[in-house]
């Protein structure tokens, strides 16, 4: 049986970093975890290829070749997979479908054969007996939680692991918070589930002798949701991983409530660990009780986010205007709260209603859905009808963006953010594709961006204040490369 496993076209998005790879050589940020676990639940028998449209075309002959197509997707890739679903149906081919796009959209996608929805851990087996046997289900589902000890190591050999910018493993699933935005625990469950230490140092080592050496993307949603088996089994395994395999610097999602505790703060340091993301969503406390984000209410979010910088955590945050709360001033509140924080990487979006959410059943409930959430929470649209209307809403956003993101803005944070920050325990030496980007930047943002003369008094500041940081400098004015060209062209379109 050939296997061909296809992942579609990621839009450009202030997460695609589409204008900031190629500084360093790259085609896209980390890999299709999903497909390759998927891969590995697959006969050993079988023979398997992966396409990653992110990183390479889909060719005729790839499609001749396959008995089977394999599609996995997010909902952000929407109209991406449409199109490559017809494409597959169009060749002749059998479709087999899962991900979070198909989980949520099933009925959506007639030309797909068979789904597998929910954890494949848990459905693809049953569709793999039942396909043996010529009695394969339309689709299959599940209300259960897999057990994270029975998935298996992701099959890094289907990967060119050189067009991506960091590897991604997974340690846990689920998050004990109950943000009603959020569409995890409505897949996922409010009672984390997670691998071993020894589990996941398995995978760190496969993931090495397949040849990677650069940072590994832990993608849980929230990587200290059983914060007390992080601090036991994980991350002491993982410290002790990087004395004997490291250095290895390790990305991941935590919840704020991570400042409340110094001991772990530390472990995950001596882990590894160098950036974080937040789900920040707004300093105002009526729209966080409005959410029912109440591990953010009560609390100086701004000194939570310094304690992690100084303990040497990048911290990049979420946040969301669209509450009914929110007011006029809502949107000066969040610029002055992301400036002062010196959150570097601020994904600010428009609030939409996923399907499957506490939010979207409230707002159908009251007539206020237009449509379907795009998937892309900084796309500058939204599916409700919000409270202060979405004319105010949107030329709050767009006010909001330039606040942020206009290169005396960014830059100033970006200094902040370098002023506080403590480099991290686990140090890892230049290597060329830094070389090759900082040489790239010193004529795309030094000599014909709009940035320029912020960028050279950076460079300047930098090397003579906090040369020890240059490299996370130079990083950083590369990616607000992209992210204001994002927001510009959010801007343009308004």
């Amino acid at each position: 049986m050939n296997i061909l496993l296809l992942y579609p076209e990621f839009p450009n998005t202030f997460w695609s970093y589409s204008s900031a790879l190629w500084f360093v050589g790259k085609k896209a940020v980390s890999p299709p975890l999903g497909l390759l676990t998927v891969a590995a639940l697959l006969p050993e028998k079988w023979n398997k290829r992966l396409v990653d449209l992110n990183t390479a075309s889909l060719k005729d002959e790839d499609l001749h070749w396959a008995d089977y197509v394999f599609v996995s997707a997010m909902g952000v890739q929407r109209p991406a997979t449409a199109a490559l679903v017809r494409r597959c149906k169009a060749a002749g081919k059998k479709i087999v479908a899962g991900g979070p796009l198909f989980t949520a959209e099933e009925a959506f996608f007639d030309e797909v054969d068979h789904f597998i929805l929910n954890e494949a851990e848990l459905t693809l087996p049953p569709f793999l007996a039942d396909l043996e046997k010529g009695t394969a289900q339309r689709i299959y589902r599940s209300d259960a939680f897999a057990d994270l000890s029975l998935s298996p190591i992701p099959l890094w050999g289907l990967l060119k692991k050189k067009q991506y910018s960091c590897m991604s493993v997974q340690y846990s699933r689920g998050c004990p918070f109950a943000c009603d935005f959020c569409s995890v625990t409505a897949m996922l469950g409010r009672t984390p589930r997670s691998k071993d230490g020894a589990q996941v140092l398995r995978e760190l080592d496969a993931l090495q002798a397949s040849g990677w050496r650069g940072p590994v993307f832990f993608v849980d949603d929230n990587l200290i949701g059983r914060r007390s088996a992080a601090k036991r089994d994980l991350l002491p395994a993982l410290a002790t991983w990087q004395q004997d395999h490291g250095p290895t610097p390790l990305l991941t999602q935590v919840s704020i409530d991570l400042a409340d505790d110094p001991e772990l703060v530390q472990l995950m340091c001596r882990a590894g660990f160098d950036q974080v993301f937040v789900g920040i969503e707004t300093p105002d406390g009526a729209s966080l009780d409005e959410c029912g984000k109440r591990q953010n209410r009560n609390r100086d979010l701004a000194n939570d986010v310094r304690t992690l910088q100084h303990a040497g955590l990048e911290v990049q945050g979420g946040f969301i205007v669209g509450f009914d709360h929110d007011t006029a001033a809502t949107f000066q509140r969040q610029i002055d709260f992301i400036q002062r924080s010196g959150i570097v990487t601020a994904m600010v979006g428009l609030l939409q209603a996923i399907a499957g959410t506490r939010l979207h059943e409230r707002l159908q409930r009251e007539n206020r859905l237009q449509g379907g959430s795009t998937g892309d929470n900084v796309d500058g649209t939204t599916n409700i009808v919000p409270s202060m209307g979405l004319e105010s809403l949107q030329e709050g956003y767009i006010r909001l963006l330039k606040g942020i993101y206009a290169p005396r803005a960014y830059y100033t944070r970006l200094r902040r953010f370098l002023r506080e920050y403590h480099a991290p325990q686990v140090k890892t030496a230049v290597d060329f594709s830094q070389v090759r980007a900082f040489v790239r930047s010193l004529f795309y943002l030094g000599v014909i961006g709009r940035e320029r003369w912020q960028y050279w008094y950076l460079l300047a500041w930098t090397a003579t204040r906090r040369p020890v940081l240059f490299p996370k400098a130079i990083r950083l004015a590369i990616c607000g490369h992209h992210y204001m060209k994002i927001c510009r062209r959010h801007i343009a379109a308004a």
